[in-house]
């Protein structure tokens, strides 16, 4: 089995060029999971771009034709580049989570994400923030942290006292449990 090492993990990873293609192809999505936190301050380093689609035909076939412009490629345990698939808006609505690798890194796709009710729950509270010149709906820290409570993986669980301090320190009272 070969193993891809941190470092080369860390060279592929663009996020920026991939949200610049969600943009280009006008796709509706809000940023989720660790780089959203990492957008809010977070100091934990992650290697994947998260996202939550609308899921209208109209944006899913946006979204599959952004996903053919990165080289999208169903990712596999031991196949070190990804398992080509076939896409459109009916085979991406039909499966609940995508964990993808492309030209620029791991993106994963949820349609909702642990502790959420999907794209209409996380855009309420979402801010729109510009990543290099790139526009990107991300999901509040508040949701983030909702989200990663819920899901209860060990490493979403050690992240979360340094995003409930960081949501303190927003100004965010309320719990984000």
């Amino acid at each position: 089995m070969t193993r891809i090492g941190l470092p080369s993990v860390l060279e592929r990873f663009r996020p920026r060029e991939i949200l610049a293609v969600f943009e280009r192809h006008q796709v509706d999505y809000v940023l989720i999971g660790g780089f959203a936190a990492v957008v809010h301050g977070s100091p934990i380093p992650t290697a994947d771009v998260d996202i939550t689609p609308e899921a209208s035909a109209a944006n899913l076939t946006r979204l599959s034709a952004a996903l053919t412009e990165l080289a999208a490629r169903a990712r596999a345990e031991g196949v070190e580049d990804g398992v080509p698939f076939g896409h459109d808006a009916d085979s991406l609505a039909a499966v609940g989570v995508w964990n993808l690798t492309t030209a620029y890194g791991d993106l994963d796709i949820s349609f909702v994400p642990t502790g959420t009710q999907g794209y209409s729950d996380l855009r309420r509270d979402a801010v729109e923030v510009t990543l290099r010149g790139v526009r990107v709906p991300l999901a509040s820290l508040a949701d983030i942290v909702r989200s990663k409570a819920a899901a209860g993986r060990p490493r979403d669980l050690r992240a979360l006292p340094v995003l409930r301090e960081l949501l303190a320190r927003q100004g965010h009272g309320r719990n984000a449990d």
